[in-house]
């Protein structure tokens, strides 16, 4: 036995396994999906190059090696469509998501920090916004600005913002609840380092779950708004209107509504088990426990 194979027998396994808290199998299963899902979105159209829009096949057809997915009622190519959908759905999704998280750090941090009056006023603004339920008021809003895919973005990023302030205010509030705060304001540190240097550090894995679970909300909204024309318009292919378009040709053709469906249930599932998996892990209280039970069976 050579010195370097004796001393690799030596290491500690512990040292070598993946902590048990990494071993998250709903949340694999999740990164895989959402791997998926994006790399479709990324490099569908190079595999599959056939143009979404154009109807030069025959209508309604099913599946075959041709066209794996079949036709829709125009004729075009209802795999070349659910990847343009994919498309759609993580543009929208990153685009909603991004507005609902910029509104929601401004509104949770401003409240948490100055509290009283402030704090006061834009919670009770977005206990009203709670009030309402979200996809009616999402409607309302692209109902008042006008049906289009930029619009429902917009009214999907306004909804949802109410509820990235509250997680973010409750995140900021434990952490300036915290000794160090206070040694920093006694260094003389002004209110912008410390919401930049120490609030915003600490509230980083709240944050990645939010972000990954309301990003499966904005797929799912986009695609509600799209089946009742308020999102993305036609001929442009989304997953909710291509699922619009085939309620009409259900019984004739049920692939038509088959391959979006199944599109729309495949994106949602992942980015929920990933944000799950990433609560698991990202939560030192959970991470914590999982180690000690480890660490006992041992």
């Amino acid at each position: 036995m050579s010195a370097a194979t004796a001393t690799w027998r030596l290491l500690p396994r512990r040292r070598l396994a993946v902590p048990a808290r990494w071993r998250n199998p709903v949340g694999i299963a999740g990164a895989v999906m959402v791997g998926f899902v994006i790399l479709t979105a990324l490099l569908g159209h190079f595999i599959w190059a056939t143009d979404p829009n154009n109807p030069a096949w025959t209508r309604l057809q099913g599946p075959s090696w041709a066209h794996p997915f079949g036709t829709d009622d125009l004729g075009r190519d209802t795999l070349a469509r659910v990847i343009h959908g994919a498309q759609v759905s993580l543009y929208v999704g990153a685009i909603a998501v991004g507005i609902s998280l910029c509104a929601g750090l401004l509104i949770g941090l401003v409240s948490a920090f100055y509290r009283g009056i402030i704090d006061l006023i834009l919670m009770r603004l977005v206990d009203i916004v709670f009030a309402f339920p979200l996809l009616v008021l999402a409607i309302l809003i692209v109902g008042l600005l006008g049906p289009s895919r930029r619009n429902a973005m917009i009214a999907i990023g306004i909804v949802y913002a109410p509820a990235f302030a509250r997680v973010i205010r409750a995140a900021a509030l434990e952490v300036l609840g915290f000794p160090f705060i206070e040694s920093a304001r006694s260094l003389g540190a002004n209110d912008l380092r410390i919401i930049t240097r120490h609030v915003l550090p600490n509230i980083v894995a709240p944050l990645i779950v939010l972000t990954t679970v309301y990003f499966s909300q904005a797929i799912l909204g986009e695609a509600f708004l799209s089946f009742l024309g308020l999102g993305t318009q036609p001929p442009e292919a989304a997953w909710g209107n291509m699922l619009s378009t085939a309620r009409n040709f259900i019984e004739s053709s049920v692939w038509m509504s088959v391959f979006p469906g199944l599109a729309i249930m495949f994106a949602v599932l992942g980015f929920n088990f990933l944000g799950d998996g990433l609560r698991d892990v990202l939560d030192p209280r959970l991470g914590g426990v999982a180690d000690e039970i480890v660490v006992k069976s041992k």
